[in-house]
């Protein structure tokens, strides 16, 4: 009876570091996962960033984005700009709004644009 004690532990011990050993290579992994992600988003950033030297798409928005700044301070041009804002508001649907601001987002090279205006919107 005692004989077998040795094996019993030695199996138990064994048993116990594979286990140990399998969770280290899990937490390995997801660890070298997360890191991966977090090239992957540095890369597309720099990407985008290359991609918009020769755009004019983040002009273009520039624009469109500050023109109703500008306006705003024509008093006869603001019944137009309120009107402009409610049917964005009120008309426009939603996947609409969603569509038009991956395409800032991404005229901008900003991904997280998309979040806000969830949040916004929410």
């Amino acid at each position: 009876m005692i004989s077998l004690i040795g094996p019993v532990i030695s199996a138990i011990t064994g048993i116990g570091g594979q286990w140990l050993s399998n969770r280290g290579e899990v937490a390995k992994a997801k660890h070298e996962a997360k890191l991966k992600r977090i090239q992957q988003d540095g890369d597309w950033e720099v990407t985008m960033a290359e991609g918009s030297v020769t755009s004019w798409k983040d002009e273009f928005w520039t624009i469109v984005i500050a023109t109703p700044l500008i306006l705003v301070f024509f008093p006869g041009t603001r019944p137009w700009i309120e009107d402009g804002f409610k049917a964005i508001n009120e008309v426009m649907p939603e996947w609409y709004i969603y569509v038009l601001s991956v395409a800032v987002a991404s005229a901008f090279g900003v991904r997280s644009v998309v979040g806000a205006i969830k949040k916004l919107k929410g």
